[in-house]
């Protein structure tokens, strides 16, 4: 059986785990309902989370489910962490973490999702001296781990407003998991038609 894991934090998670299916309302579910019934989708997004977090639980959550596939979307909290509480994640600490998620899957398809901000004001604009090194690290392990790179965050800024999107800059509105959905399903095609 094909299975598919999502990794990552809120934005993957989605209340997936209050939802009796495990999948959330977010774009896994949207993905999932897309997909031949026969590949088995599978959540671990966990709100908050940041690839610290991700690494902690990386083998139970997974490494346990054997995947054929995993797509990963972490990075904001990682920033939003610097402004929110002061605990920083520097360039180099969230590339090891993000290579502790990597180096245990070789063999297995991967699929990076950029993390993405689409500021809703001046505040959140300064945001992205933090993230765009950690996006430029994501970019970079996308192709040194031959994965496919899904551009979240300039597609969902050239989509619409931040507003339409993303409401507070971080958490897609549905029109953004919609597009998010189809950013994922479009990129993927090489590995689904496997």
């Amino acid at each position: 059986m094909t299975t598919i894991v999502f990794a990552g934090d809120s934005i993957t998670d989605c209340e997936r785990r209050t939802d009796p299916d495990g999948l959330g309302d977010g774009y896994v579910r949207l993905i999932a309902a897309r997909l031949d019934p026969a590949i088995r989708v599978v959540n671990r997004g966990i709100s908050g989370n940041s690839t610290r977090d991700l690494r902690d639980r990386w083998a139970a959550d997974v490494l346990a489910e054997s995947p054929s596939l995993v797509s990963v979307l972490v990075g904001i909290n990682d920033t939003w962490r610097r402004y929110d509480s002061g605990t920083i994640t520097t360039v180099e600490e969230f590339e090891d973490n993000y290579r502790a998620l990597l180096d245990p899957l070789a063999g297995v398809p991967l699929i990076l999702i950029e993390p993405f901000l689409l500021p809703i004001d001046e505040v959140q604009v300064t945001w992205r001296d933090d993230l765009d090194p950690k996006l430029a690290v994501v970019r970079k392990l996308a192709a040194e781990y031959a994965a496919t790179l899904i551009p979240a965050d300039t597609a969902l800024a050239a989509a619409g407003t931040p507003a339409d999107m993303a409401p507070d800059g971080v958490h897609p509105s549905p029109r953004g998991h919609d597009l998010l959905a189809s950013l994922w399903l479009d990129h993927a095609k090489p590995h689904l038609l496997r």
